[in-house]
């Protein structure tokens, strides 16, 4: 009950996962936990013990920046952190020499070192870390006989950064692994969705439609994370030479999670017009409902052709075949809502046909009818 929430005004943005669930995320991150201990206590003892920076706490914390803020893109956001750093120093430490340190003065420099900040192009961490280094070092008074802030500091995030990738490097994920793990159920999902649709249709019912409409708009979030996977994914082979092998396959999920997201896309669409067809009275037919089950026996097969290719045969010709009935649905009855269904069926296929590796060309060819 809304009551026995503390802030009952506030909505419920963490996801009601049982225990287990939970329990299994952690694991899921066993690698990432191994990341960050490994890197901050690198990043601290190097700066600490070698470079004898006496409160070396920037370094632990720019080793967390680059592996939890980069997605796979960890390298530009080492050299983000470092340019805004410099600028951060370089401004700071000028205004500092000639106005010295105090509450106004803290103020103007916070806004002159992130005007100048964006003036040079800098956005994101870039510009966040530019506007901490001015805020720090005129805050903190430098100790009588201690190492110069800015240099520290400098230092500090660079090796702080550096020993993030290292242990990218030590302890890569399973790129192909994980990318597999995410991929294959969203495509089951998919199939899910136009079985449930092709069964709206024969069974003539709206409802169901919507429900397939809405478990299609659920797939989004599901796309977009693993589009980032692919991401780190690639970012993992790229980095640590014992991934080098996978980067083949990377590349190609890479390119089958766009054409999966098209596929999403157009069954929603799919899913709409099914549903405008059924609450206008029009029944959609035996006929586009067997097109719609070709649809989802196609997607189901292309599950199998990402790890054995030898089934792309069999998975184009399941989808050819329902685009063939789509088309041949036509000469029943020919209305706007039909033929938006029909064309929306072979969009549908030639997304996953081209996620398969069919070219443009081919596409044109095998799909005219």
């Amino acid at each position: 009950m809304a009551a026995d929430r503390p802030f009952p005004h506030l909505p419920a943005v963490l996801p009601k996962l049982t225990l287990a669930e939970r329990l299994r995320l952690v694991r899921g991150r066993w690698r990432l936990l191994v990341r960050l201990a490994g890197a901050t206590a690198l990043a601290y003892a190097f700066s600490t013990h070698v470079l004898g920076h006496e409160q070396a706490f920037f370094a632990p914390v720019a080793a967390v920046v680059v592996l939890l803020g980069g997605v796979g893109l960890r390298h530009r956001m080492l050299v983000d952190l470092i340019l805004g750093v410099a600028i951060g120093v370089l401004v700071t430490e000028g205004l500092i020499h000639v106005i010295g340190r105090g509450t106004w003065q803290l103020a103007l420099v916070v806004v002159l070192v992130t005007a100048s900040a964006v003036f040079s192009g800098l956005k994101g961490v870039a510009l966040t870390q530019a506007a901490n280094s001015g805020v720090l070092l005129t805050a903190i008074v430098p100790v009588v006989g201690a190492a110069n802030p800015a240099v520290t500091r400098f230092a500090d995030s660079l090796v702080g950064g550096l020993a993030a990738l290292v242990l990218l490097v030590l302890f890569p994920r399973n790129a192909r692994r994980d990318l597999d793990l995410e991929v294959r159920p969203l495509l089951a999902s998919l199939q899910g969705v136009l079985t449930t649709l092709a069964e709206s249709m024969r069974n003539a019912d709206p409802a169901a439609a919507q429900a397939a409409l809405t478990r299609a708009r659920g797939l989004q979030g599901k796309i977009n994370s693993a589009i980032t996977t692919a991401a780190n994914a690639r970012e993992a082979a790229n980095l640590s030479p014992t991934r080098w092998r996978q980067r083949e396959d990377i590349e190609r999920y890479t390119v089958v999670l766009g054409d999966i997201d098209n596929a999403i896309r157009d069954a929603r669409v799919l899913a709409r017009r099914v549903g405008t067809m059924m609450r206008l009275g029009e029944n959609p037919g035996a006929h586009l409902a067997a097109a719609v089950d070709g649809l989802a026996e196609g997607v189901g097969v292309f599950q199998d052709v990402l790890a054995d290719p030898g089934e792309r045969a069999r998975a184009e010709k399941a989808l050819i075949n329902s685009v063939k009935i789509a088309m041949d649905a036509l000469t029943d009855e020919m209305t706007l809502n039909r033929a938006a269904v029909a064309a929306q069926v072979r969009s549908l296929a030639a997304d996953v046909l081209f996620a398969g590796g069919m070219t443009r060309d081919e596409l044109d060819v095998r799909l005219r009818f």
